[in-house]
């Protein structure tokens, strides 16, 4: 920062004028002594009020400004004067539309193929007999899936926040970050896969008013297992994802969201289809199974719960961040239930491939967007605290996509990568001649429309969600997340089904969307 522009900079207080002058002005050229004070008297001899900005960038403030905001005038933005100066890590780059379309892409082409890998198992799966006779399991994948938005990705955006906030850059600062937040994504993800269960009976009994208890226990058995040990796993590789990406220079906001997505469909399916399967085999033999898979990761909720509780990074959360998981949970469950009833449907059995692809990169891009928005607003204070960095309650549509500050960028940036990730994935799709579907221009047209669609909606209400809850008080990293990965499984899901139904309508039989 240059002297000479700053000397020209005033500062107003109670009607007067008075001279900004930088740190560096107040040594010597040396630098061995300090400016006297008779150097800033009036020309009577007054003393002159003197506004005093540091050069030197604090740990908090500027390192995160470098990341995100644009050159310019922003530099001199950051309100903290804390005299706290940790070790600083080496600062990323000021963002363009290139370094951000670089930084996500390969991300983003990662948790792709993780969806495209998800969608091959569950067109095979969706034969098996756990998913003809207990069709109930086809509710659970979106609400087991969105796991990854309302835990994993969350951690992901929540640890990401502290990295380039300045909060683990010492090993005991990254052990305590370690400890709590695993801890307390284990509490959320047993709770989590419960009630999940519980809403796929009752969706399932519903609209068929059939009810088994056998049934019931093998539900809250999958989902229960499948819901810890994904969040065990996925947990570990987030947390070496965004230490990684900081000794790498590169912006964890960027990169964290979407692995913890690639692996997080794959793995989750997975672990749900074997699961439901091996604990189906022994309904007959071995009914007592089921009861204590159950009761055996209920009981070990007290120790995570314990463990979370001692950790002043995680307590808040514990007490206070249950609506968003629960009530994205029900929302994932609504669109599980879409898929249960059309891909029950031999007509539209080819709609379950897609499924995971289309939700997937729709959650993935949207808390990309959202990620980065609350680490903006973090630099700017607190959550609650009036900054301009939130002026607006109902953004219009050209405010979040044509403004020219950074998150209006990075929204047209990810907007951008729709067409060409899907027309890549659908492409991998029908090379591994995956799914009952053939892509013809007709279907590729809808298709398309559904996806862009969906992200574009996603983009506009992350942009009013972070900065609603922001003024709310809410800490937007482990409230906005989950509503809009769950939001996105709902808008992909139900465009997709109206898109095959739409196709199926006009009769375009080249598509053979039940075959």
């Amino acid at each position: 920062m240059s002297s000479k522009p700053e000397q020209k900079e005033t500062h107003q207080a109670n009607g007067a004028v008075l001279p900004i002058v930088p740190m560096d002005c107040l040594t010597s050229p040396d630098r061995g002594q300090l400016v006297e004070p008779s150097d800033f008297l009036g020309p009577d001899g007054d003393g002159v009020e003197v506004v005093v900005l540091e050069s030197r960038a604090n740990a908090k403030g500027v390192r995160e400004e470098d990341a995100l905001l644009e050159n310019g005038s922003q530099s001199n933005e950051s309100d903290d004067t804390s005299t706290d100066r940790g070790p600083e890590p080496a600062s990323p780059l000021k963002e363009t539309s290139f370094s951000i379309g670089l930084q996500v892409l390969f991300p983003f082409l990662l948790a792709g193929f993780g969806t495209v890998a998800a969608g091959m198992v569950l067109d095979i799966v969706q034969h098996w007999d756990v998913f003809k006779y207990v069709t109930e399991v086809f509710i659970l994948v979106p609400a087991l899936l969105g796991l990854k938005g309302n835990l994993e990705m969350t951690l992901a955006s929540r640890l990401s926040t502290a990295a380039n906030i300045g909060q683990m850059d010492t090993p005991k600062e990254l052990w305590r970050m370690i400890t709590g937040n695993m801890a307390l994504i284990q509490v959320q993800a047993t709770v989590v896969g419960f009630l999940a269960s519980i809403a796929a009976v009752i969706f399932g009994w519903i609209p068929d008013g059939h009810f088994s208890i056998d049934h019931a226990v093998l539900l809250c058995a999958s989902s229960v297992a499948t819901a810890f040990i994904a969040s065990l796993v996925l947990g570990m590789i987030m947390i070496g994802v965004i230490i990684g990406s900081r000794k790498m220079g590169i912006n964890p906001d960027n990169v964290a969201t979407p692995i913890a997505a690639s692996l997080g469909d794959l793995i989750t399916l997975a672990l749900l289809s074997g699961i439901s399967w091996g604990l189906y085999k022994e309904l007959e033999s071995k009914a007592y199974v089921n009861p204590l898979v159950c009761a055996f990761f209920i009981a070990l909720l007290p120790i995570w719960i314990i463990i979370a509780k001692k950790n002043a990074a995680t307590r808040e959360v514990l007490y206070s961040g249950w609506e968003p998981v629960i009530i994205a949970m029900a929302i994932s469950s609504v669109g599980g239930l879409i898929l249960d009833r059309t891909v029950s449907d031999p007509n539209f059995a080819g709609m379950a491939v897609f499924t995971p692809v289309i939700n997937g990169v729709g959650g993935n891009l949207v808390a990309v967007q959202a990620s980065r928005i609350s680490t903006y607003l973090h630099m700017s204070g607190m959550p609650g605290e009036s900054s301009e960095a939130a002026p607006r309650k109902c953004p219009s549509p050209c405010s979040t996509f044509f403004s020219p500050d950074v998150n209006s960028r990075s929204a047209r940036v990810l907007f951008l990568l729709v067409v060409p990730g899907h027309l890549v994935f659908l492409y991998t799709i029908s090379s591994m001649q995956g799914g009952h579907t053939t892509l013809t221009l007709i279907f590729i047209v809808f298709y398309m429309t559904a996806a862009l669609l969906q992200v574009l909606i996603l983009l506009y209400i992350a942009d009013w969600m972070v900065h609603w809850m922001w003024g709310r008080d809410l800490d937007p990293d482990n409230f906005s997340i989950p509503y809009l990965t769950a939001l996105g499984d709902l808008i992909g899901t139900g465009l997709l089904a109206l898109s095959f139904h739409i196709l199926w309508l006009i009769g375009d039989r080249d598509t053979d969307v039940g075959d």
